[in-house]
Formats: C-alpha cells, sequence, structure tokens
C-alpha cells in the first residue's frame, strides 16, 4: 500500500478496515495529508488546513475504534467543509478579502453533526466572494484549479469542495449551493454531488433556496454523508422535521419510472452539442433499463434569469454596501461592479422579482411533476478558463450557464449531479438527475442506478495534476 493509495478509499472501506483493525483513522489521515501536501501546491482547493488537529482527532477516533465504540458509520472518515459552514473559533471570510475576519461563535450545522459522528474535520475549502460566483477565483483564497487540468476552472461557489473530491483529499466534502453551487462543481469535475431538499440539510445562516450538501466520488459516499447531516436543528428555521430515512437503500432498478428530459432551459447559453449527446446517452441508458422517457419542453424564461439575478445583485448590494469603504476596495471586482448594479432598486422593482422567484417556482413544479425525475444537463457548456470569473466572463451576462439548476433552488426540489462523459479535450459533463421535493432519497436511487448503469463509460481514473 502507498502511502498516499488510502486517501482514495472510500467510507465503507476505510469502516470496513478500522473495524477489522488493518487500517487506522491514522493511517487515514496521514495518506490524505500526503496527498495534500503533494498536489495543494497546484490545486488550492483548502483553507486552514491543520495538520496537527487533524492528526489529534483521528488518534482519538483510532481508540474509540480500538475499543469496539466508534460514533457513527463515519467516525475518523476525512471530510472537509466549505468556508462558509462556520467552525467554531474559526473566522468566515465567505472568500472575500473584504470580509471582517470575526472568528465564528460555533459550529454551523453541518460542522456540528459531522463532530458528533466522528468525522475527522482537517480544512475548510475555497469558495469565491460572496459564494456568488460559478469559479475558483477569490479575493480571499488563492486561485482554485481544476484537477483535471490546472488550465481548467473547477467551477463554483464550492469551488475547493469539488477540487478537494476530485483530486483525492478523502471521500467527503460538504458544500452549499443556492443556483448550482453544488452541481457545476461536481459536473465540471466528474465528481458527485445531491442538492437537497430545501430544510433537508440544516444550514445557518438559512435563506431562500440556500442549501447544503455532499460532494464525493460515489453515490454511495454521498448517501452516507446525507445520513449525518440530515438531523434537523432548530437554528435553521426552514429545517425540515425530522423523518427515518434509510439513506442507504439505494438498490433497485427504473423500469416503470417515468423520467423526463430536459435538453432545452428556455434561456442561457445553448448547450453544447457534445453536452446534449452525453445527455441524450444517458436517457437512452434510463429507456433501455425500462424506463418511460419523455421529453420536457423548456420551461425557464429570459426574465425569470434576469430578474433572479437582479434579485441577487439587491442582495450583494446590501452586504456589499455595508462594508467600510476600504474593504469594498477588497472585493473581486468583478463581484464588487456586479453588486453595483443592485444600488438604488426601486422597491416596486425588488418586489417584482420576489414575485419572479415565485413564478420560477410555479413553473418549475408544473413542468416536472409528471416524472419521478428528470434528466438535464447540469450546465449548457463543459468547464473553462481557470481565471475567468464565469463562462461567459461578463458581469452583465453573470447567470447564463445557471438556467438548468437555479429553479430546483427556487421550487425546492432535490438535484444530483453525476457524471455522464468527457468532451473530445477531455472536459468532464455533469448529468443533473431533479426529483420531487422531499424525494432526496429517489434522487440518490436514480442516480446510483446510473452509476452502475454506466459502468462503460464510467470515469477511467481520476486526475493527479502532478503528473500531468
Amino acid at each position: 500500500m502507498s502511502d498516499e493509495s488510502l486517501a482514495d478509499w472510500g467510507v465503507a472501506e476505510l469502516t470496513s478496515a478500522y473495524a477489522d483493525g488493518s487500517v487506522s483513522p491514522v493511517d487515514a489521515i496521514d495518506a490524505v495529508l500526503a496527498r495534500v501536501d503533494r498536489l495543494e501546491p497546484a490545486v488550492h482547493a483548502l483553507y486552514l488546513l491543520d495538520h496537527e488537529a487533524a492528526q489529534s482527532a483521528a488518534r482519538s477516533s483510532a481508540a474509540r475504534w480500538a475499543a469496539g465504540a466508534p460514533l457513527s458509520g463515519l467516525d475518523g472518515v476525512p471530510a472537509t467543509l466549505k468556508d462558509n459552514i462556520a467552525t467554531i473559533g474559526d473566522p468566515v471570510p465567505v472568500g472575500s478579502a473584504g470580509t471582517l475576519l470575526v472568528p465564528a461563535a460555533a459550529d454551523a450545522p453541518p460542522a456540528a453533526r459531522l463532530r458528533e459522528a466522528g468525522a475527522v474535520l482537517f480544512a475548510k475549502t475555497t469558495m469565491p466572494d460572496f459564494g456568488m460566483l460559478s469559479s475558483g477565483a477569490s479575493s480571499f483564497h488563492p486561485l482554485t484549479r481544476n484537477p483535471w487540468n490546472l488550465d481548467w476552472n473547477p467551477g463554483g461557489s464550492s469551488a475547493g469542495a469539488a477540487a478537494a473530491a476530485a483530486a483525492g483529499y478523502g471521500p467527503l466534502h460538504v458544500g452549499t449551493d443556492i443556483g448550482g453551487s453544488l452541481r457545476l462543481p461536481a459536473g465540471w469535475t466528474a465528481t458527485v454531488t445531491l442538492k437537497p431538499s430545501l430544510g433537508r440539510v440544516p444550514i445557518v445562516p438559512p435563506y431562500h433556496g440556500r442549501v447544503a450538501g455532499p460532494i464525493t466520488r460515489t453515490v454511495h459516499d454521498a448517501a452516507l454523508l446525507m445520513a449525518v447531516l440530515a438531523q434537523p436543528d432548530w437554528r435553521d428555521g426552514m429545517s425540515l422535521p425530522a423523518q427515518s430515512v434509510d439513506w442507504t437503500a439505494l438498490a433497485g432498478d427504473v423500469r416503470g419510472l417515468r423520467v423526463g428530459v430536459h435538453h432545452d432551459a428556455g434561456c442561457g447559453l445553448p448547450v453544447d452539442d457534445e453536452v446534449s449527446a452525453a445527455v441524450r446517452a444517458a436517457a437512452d441508458l434510463f429507456a433501455a433499463g425500462g424506463a418511460e422517457v419523455t421529453d420536457v419542453a423548456p420551461f425557464f424564461t429570459r426574465e425569470m434569469l434576469d430578474d433572479l439575478d437582479l434579485f441577487w445583485r439587491v442582495r450583494g448590494w446590501v452586504d456589499f454596501s455595508a462594508l467600510p469603504t476600504d474593504r469594498q476596495a477588497l472585493v473581486l471586482p468583478f463581484i464588487a461592479e456586479w453588486c453595483r448594479g443592485g444600488a438604488g432598486v426601486p422597491g416596486e422593482v425588488v418586489m417584482r422579482c420576489v414575485n419572479r422567484k415565485i413564478e420560477i417556482r410555479a413553473a418549475t413544479i408544473a413542468a416536472t411533476q409528471p416524472y419521478d425525475v428528470v434528466l438535464s444537463p447540469v450546465s449548457p457548456i463543459a468547464t473553462f478558463a481557470a481565471e475567468l470569473a464565469s463562462p461567459t466572463d461578463d458581469v452583465t451576462r453573470p447567470l447564463e450557464h445557471i438556467a438548468f439548476t437555479a429553479p430546483y433552488n427556487m421550487s425546492e426540489q432535490p438535484a444530483s449531479s453525476i457524471n455522464c462523459g468527457f468532451t473530445a479535450d477531455g472536459r468532464p459533463i455533469g448529468l443533473q438527475i431533479a426529483g420531487r421535493r422531499f424525494d432526496d432519497l429517489g434522487v440518490l436511487r436514480a442516480t446510483q442506478w446510473y452509476e452502475q448503469a454506466r459502468a462503460s463509460s464510467a470515469v477511467p481514473h481520476w486526475p493527479d495534476p502532478s503528473r500531468a
């Protein structure tokens, strides 16, 4: 076994080895830290990496396993949390040099649940300013790059989480998503995610459409992480009531499943031919498995996308304008300009944008209600240059790539991303699988079925940017 080989093991492999004593949590974190030390100077996925604290936590976990008393099925498993998920005593820069660095007073719910489970939290992960870019660019963090090719963008805003998962910084990573921030980077790094139903995974501070969720290499690991994260927390007023869900009950087929295929979002960037072909091939695989596959008509409009952008600009301006002038000057220029687009917007226009969000919700639910799951591209394009703030790199058209993902944040429906192929030049392509509100397990089941059915075209290997 090489020094780093354990960094690529999944949760079940690790905990089985912990139980029989052939591997310890100390071995696992040492392997992950060796991988990080070798690749992180090029990838830049992490924030607040703490070798000493990680090794101490791993030793405590090893003692529990030796005593036959692990705290959970994640005890001793290496894990990361996104920058904006508070951990007690640590500053929360939300990706921006403009943020005043104040130690967090408490763990946010995902951090609390992972600590209670005994997971080894060894680092936070990077994100762009205020989480409002699908990019690894940030005024606070070094530029995060895609492990598949360091010239490519990992996407965002859960940039570091996706890059860390693809690079093999252990099996478990937690990010957030308000318009595609889990699914876009997962799609562009060939990793797996679930954007849960709103409230399924409590998050602080809560916000309309904002969720936390897993980024992993496999559906099974995402499900195991959901079993820990999906517990009510009173601090999130949108948190769902406790529900008994067997997150590992993923087996099954798709015979008779009603599957919609959404090829045209209705606005935004046109879908690249290679992306379209990969999604069509995935739909054909569902049909061959016995699913009833039907096309879904476009339901997202230019007005919806523009008013969603404007709403978020106003929200951004409120936060940006509250910063002292000297701190405003430190914010990523692209984001600063974007925020200024929300200045002075009349109240009636803001109310129009609020109503537009309700319209998006209604349209999304109406279009998808006939189906058990809906397949679509995660993004109309594959990934783009690492240095760019967005695929268009145009602050007047910043959200042209989120027309497939953002509707499900407004409708609160669960949606996953899983790799469904690569472009001719090797860029990963993400398949989105969305389901009905609260049917998170159904989405994971369909996603695992596809993960197994696509075996012949699965991810052929994981990247090693140091050997590119």
